[in-house]
């Protein structure tokens, strides 16, 4: 069970931007293999810090209008949304521990 929501252009707003708490949005996309690389971890981190982060993906080929507004040039990009805002950021497939340790500092 994937608890890793999907966000489209239409309801970004609603789903994040309205979202109390953290909200991590993963912009990707299919071809792009270090998203698929860091997919699983971001599955585990959901799992792991379900009702503490949620964690949404953004399909970048799908939903360009969001990519542009939030100026993600390199995929994959993470948003770390603290009550609608942007506070932090990752870009790059990066290792597990190095998410935790932002999941961590946000969730808080």
């Amino acid at each position: 069970m994937s608890h890793a929501v999907t966000v489209t252009d239409a309801d970004f707003e609603s789903v994040v931007e309205q979202n109390a708490g953290l909200t991590v949005v993963d912009f990707w996309a299919t071809w792009c293999a270090p998203c698929r690389m860091i997919a699983p971890v971001l599955e585990q981190l959901a799992e792991e810090y379900a009702g503490k982060a949620r964690v949404a993906k953004l399909d970048v080929d799908s939903n360009v209008r969001t990519a542009s507004r939030f100026q993600v040039r390199s995929i994959p990009t993470l948003l770390f949304f603290k009550n609608g805002k942007v506070v932090d950021q990752v870009i790059g497939a990066v290792p597990k521990q190095q998410l935790e340790m932002k999941f961590k500092e946000h969730a808080a």
